[in-house]
Formats: C-alpha cells, sequence, structure tokens
C-alpha cells in the first residue's frame, strides 16, 4: 500500500530547510563581502603601483636628457631637476593616484627639501595632495649612478617615486569583528633608471 504524504510534515520540513539556507547566507555574506573588498583593495593598490612606476620611468626618461651643467654637489636646487618632477607630478595627477591635484594644495615640488653634501641627490617633498596631512609624495632623484663596473663606465640618472596607499580593508574588516580597526597605510615605491644622454 503507497504511503500517503502528509502535507503538513511537508510544509515544516520546507520551513526548516528554508531557515537553514537563510542562516548559511547569513553567515557566508559577511566572508563575502571581506573577500570581495579584499581583492578590489589588493588590485587597486596593485594599480596605484604600476601607476607610480610609470610616472618614475617617465621622470628617469626626462632626468637623463636634461643637462648636467647645473648639477653640483654644492648646489641645492639645480634647475635642471625642475621639468622631472614637474613630469613625475603630472603623470601622477592624470592618472588619479593624487587625488587632490586639482583643488590648489597639491602643486609640484619647486624646491628639494634635501640634500647630502657632496652627492649629486636631490629629494623633492610633496604634502596637500591627501586627506591625511602627513601624506607626502617623495622624489628622489639621483643624477650620479654608476651601474656596474664594465668600461666604459656610463653614467646615469634614477628616479624613484613614493607614495602611501590607505587600505580600505578596515570598513569590511569591521563587519566580522565588530570595533576592530586596520587604518592602515602602505608607502609604494618605484625606482627607474636611465642613461644620461648629456
Amino acid at each position: 500500500m503507497p504511503r500517503l504524504h502528509n502535507p503538513v510534515r511537508r510544509a515544516r520540513r520546507l520551513k526548516k530547510q528554508e531557515g537553514s539556507a537563510l542562516l548559511e547566507f547569513a553567515i557566508a555574506l559577511p566572508l563575502m563581502v571581506v573577500f570581495i573588498v579584499g581583492v578590489y583593495d589588493f588590485s587597486g593598490a596593485f594599480n596605484a603601483k604600476l601607476k607610480i612606476g610609470h610616472a618614475a620611468q617617465l621622470g628617469a626618461v626626462m632626468a637623463a636628457a636634461q643637462p648636467t651643467n647645473d648639477l653640483d654637489p654644492a648646489t641645492a636646487n639645480p634647475d635642471s631637476l625642475l621639468p622631472v618632477t614637474t613630469v613625475v607630478f603630472n603623470s601622477l595627477a592624470a592618472d588619479g593616484v593624487l587625488p587632490l591635484a586639482n583643488q590648489g594644495t597639491c602643486i609640484a615640488p619647486v624646491t628639494a627639501i634635501s640634500h647630502p653634501a657632496g652627492t649629486l641627490t636631490w629629494n623633492y617633498r610633496v604634502g596637500g595632495c591627501a586627506s591625511v596631512s602627513t601624506d607626502y609624495l617623495i622624489i628622489l632623484i639621483n643624477r650620479g649612478v654608476v651601474p656596474g663596473a664594465g668600461t666604459p663606465v656610463t653614467v646615469g640618472t634614477t628616479v624613484q617615486v613614493r607614495y602611501p596607499y590607505h587600505w580600505r580593508f578596515n570598513s569590511a574588516i569591521q563587519l566580522l569583528i565588530p570595533g576592530a580597526n586596520y587604518a592602515a597605510a602602505t608607502d609604494l615605491t618605484e625606482e627607474a633608471t636611465v642613461h644620461n644622454q648629456t
């Protein structure tokens, strides 16, 4: 004799299945959000690093083409380095790495902030480009790089660009651990070296 299905029992079983699916979704949702934000955040950092590397390469090419007649270890701010800092700054502003570049507080550097005595290295710093007052774009230019020990000796220029990346992961991690604070920043640094042309 075939067994008859009880519609009440069947309805209870469906409600239990719906409840367990809802519970599984409630547990999985925060993990999925953290994962998605993490992927988005890491891809943003990688993208910013590529743009900083591109700016360093453009700066090195520009620096290598500049004259060397004003490069004196005693000179605090050679005129030939101004186009280099401008190219790096404009590249980062055009690529959106410098978020507030159009608001007037973030301008290309004109004066080096440091120049170690007796070296051909100049350090430029740009502030006011981000909402965090301690964030600085650092451009380090070394016009006296001698790569390798071969002959003939060639002299090159290295341009190093450093800018902080603020992780957005903090808002997602608070879904899993309320009250957690992960407002970290990582300095993204890239450099490029090109042989001097003049």
